[in-house]
């Protein structure tokens, strides 16, 4: 039985795909397999001598320590893409926030005081300060164009909006997805100085740290609005506020919100909202649920942000993981030393990623403790691990 440890509550949706007689799920429990996780911060936490996986049901994974799980071969897997519609809807609206003043105008209308005709009155004295503008025609810049960008992207284009898009590693799968007439901006100052409405959807890393700064607002058009319900720290907050201040740009909408940001008028924060929906919340438990479970069952990998991704079918035989550093002759010294133990290698597939390779073999024979140390001790192996006698297909 594999027990799974949560650290946050996960969607009973997930957690159902988890069969109890398999697996034993819980908050609390001693030597995991696999650990599910949402928000809660994993960098100090000690690490189990058994943890072969970390499942994050959502798809930033800036609370886990992936370097240092991938040095001790655990695969750590996230959801891109199930949370994709949530964060779409909310930059729509964010937009619609910025450009119809919506936010300022309730503000203003919770404030009226008096009777209804008093309240009436200061309403058609005071809307003209709330006079908005559309979207039809106005052009969107969206850098990141994975999931959530293309999803983005293509929505605005059927508000009658004119889209640049920029993300130099976009995949032929957000490709083929991405209306044919969202435009390629050749750089991100090139979609900077073209674009009335920006929509960040990057990871947060050393280079897209405040990728948004004083200078590159500059060279953006005046009254530009500044939508971020990527990561924080993607937008430098002190530019984009001197620059409100200085009517630069027009509006500011984020999912962050600081001291800073929180009461000033021409932005509006939202407390991170961006994935706070049921179905999207059932959608990343479940698709992470998943593959933590075929990792598990079958050392098969889909959707890890360390691991390559690696299908091989059981057809039989004893099923080995081996993770370890991609270096050369590593699958000829693996092949030994199943040979000297007298175990017949029947399929066996290896992938790589990066400095990181991944070998599932299908041996004749249950692979014996001697068979695991002796590989385990091979220079640049991170990880072994027999399965349970494979299911016929």
């Amino acid at each position: 039985m594999y027990k799974i440890q949560t650290l946050n509550n996960i969607s009973v949706a997930g957690l159902n795909r988890l069969p109890r007689e398999q697996f034993e799920v819980a908050s609390e429990l001693s030597h995991p397999d696999a650990i599910l996780v949402r928000s809660a911060k994993m960098h100090d936490l000690p690490v189990p001598a058994s943890l072969k996986a970390i499942g994050r049901a959502g798809a930033g994974v800036n609370n886990i320590p992936v370097p240092a799980m991938t040095e001790r071969g655990i695969a750590v897997f996230n959801a891109p893409g199930a949370n994709a519609n949530a964060v779409k809807e909310l930059v729509l609206a964010g937009m619609l926030l910025a450009a119809r003043n919506i936010a300022q105008g309730w503000q203003f209308a919770r404030e009226l005081e008096g009777d209804d005709a008093a309240i009436g009155k200061a309403v058609e004295a005071g809307k003209k300060q709330f006079v908005g503008f559309e979207l039809p025609g106005r052009t969107l810049g969206v850098i990141g164009l994975g999931a959530i960008g293309v999803l983005v992207a293509n929505a605005a284009r059927a508000l009658g909006m004119k889209v640049i898009g920029f993300d130099p590693s976009i995949t032929v799968r957000s490709a083929w997805k991405l209306e044919a007439d969202v435009e390629r901006a050749l750089s991100i100052d090139d979609l900077v100085s073209r674009s009335d409405f920006m929509s960040f959807h990057v990871p947060l890393t050393d280079k897209t740290r405040h990728m948004i700064n004083a200078e590159r607002i500059q060279s953006m058009r005046d009254g530009a609005v500044l939508l971020n319900f990527s990561r924080d720290g993607i937008i430098d907050d002190d530019a984009a506020v001197t620059a409100l201040d200085a009517g630069k740009l027009y509006a500011y909408v984020c999912d962050f919100p600081s001291n800073l940001l929180k009461t000033h008028p021409r932005v509006v924060t939202l407390p991170h909202l961006g994935a706070s929906t049921c179905e999207a919340e059932e959608n990343c438990a479940v698709m992470v649920a998943d593959q933590v479970r075929a990792y598990l069952e079958d050392g098969n990998v889909s959707n890890s942000v360390n691991f390559p991704e690696i299908h091989l079918p059981r057809n039989g035989g004893h099923r080995m993981v081996v993770v370890n550093r991609n270096v050369p002759n590593m699958l000829g010294q693996i092949s030994t030393d199943l040979a000297e133990d007298g175990l017949n290698i029947i399929d066996m597939l290896n992938r790589s990623r990066d400095d990181l390779a991944v070998t599932l073999i299908d041996i004749d024979k249950p692979c014996q403790e001697q068979t695991v140390q002796r590989i385990a001790g091979i220079d640049g192996v991170l990880s072994v691990r027999c399965l349970p006698d494979a299911v016929q297909a």
